[in-house]
């Protein structure tokens, strides 16, 4: 059921028996050379849609830019950063809020909103309410470790192969190669850099480790379009059992 599909009498009417909506939110950013810049919102996107088959549950449109600090020096990258899209999904929730909204659901595609996003759900705690975080391509991971990935990689790649393989060139695909930030400390996932087995973080911007704009130990070459739907439909049904539990937990 769409929000933006409903008169106010129909939404009106869902908020009189019901407490919960789920809202996407994705960016617009680098994916490497290959992958389009909307990744992190066409999944999501995808996701809703398959959801809504099997749910009842309101689904908000999606929120499609984000937090992307790190990749914002690409271009088409579209940052609206940690404070405004705070304020933004905030706002969001407060009015949904105001209407009869208590169980938010937050159905995310991009790790760069993680931080925003808690910040509303602590903020929604305080109010009564309560909020969950469904990071897709984490949850992936703890279904099936085989699906494990960076940014732009193979579970990336995978996905977007499943939905739209005219999206993906891998004709202009570039292997990663990443720049340590010195001889004795070396690249060790994201920003972070190996200090004698120790990993510590060094936020940089992405280009200053990754030439091509992608990264993680899943290269894209070894993505296929099955493994992508195998991947989406485990990840749409996990969302739908989740909600389903999410809605009979007591708020009192």
């Amino acid at each position: 059921m769409r929000l933006s599909n409903l008169t106010w009498p129909k939404a009106e009417e869902y908020f009189r028996g019901h407490d919960t909506v789920l809202i996407g939110i994705g960016s617009i950013e680098c994916h490497g050379r290959h992958m389009p810049l909307g990744t992190d919102t066409l999944i999501p996107d995808f996701l809703l849609d398959k959801i809504e088959q099997k749910s009842d549950v309101l689904i908000c449109p999606t929120i499609p830019y984000g937090a992307t600090e790190s990749l914002c020096d690409y271009p088409g990258t579209i940052n609206l950063g940690t404070e405004l899209l705070y304020q933004v999904l905030g706002r969001v929730c407060d009015s949904l809020f105001q209407h009869g909204a208590r169980r938010f659901v937050i159905l995310n595609g991009h790790g760069g909103n993680i931080k925003s996003i808690d910040r509303v759900g602590y903020d929604i705690q305080r109010k009564g309410g309560i909020l969950a975080e469904l990071n897709w391509w984490l949850m992936a991971w703890d279904m099936d470790p085989a699906w494990k990935g960076g940014h732009g990689g193979g579970e990336e790649t995978a996905a977007m192969l499943a939905i739209d393989p005219s999206c993906v060139h891998m004709e202009y695909f570039m292997p990663f190669e990443p720049k340590d930030l010195s001889p004795d400390l070396t690249f060790a996932g994201s920003f972070n850099v190996n200090c004698n087995g120790v990993s510590v973080p060094v936020p940089r911007h992405v280009d200053r480790y990754s030439s091509c704009g992608w990264y993680g130990p899943d290269s894209p070459e070894t993505a296929t379009k099955e493994w992508g739907e195998e991947m989406l439909k485990a990840t749409a049904d996990f969302c739908v059992d989740f909600i389903k539990k999410f809605e009979r937990v007591s708020l009192g």
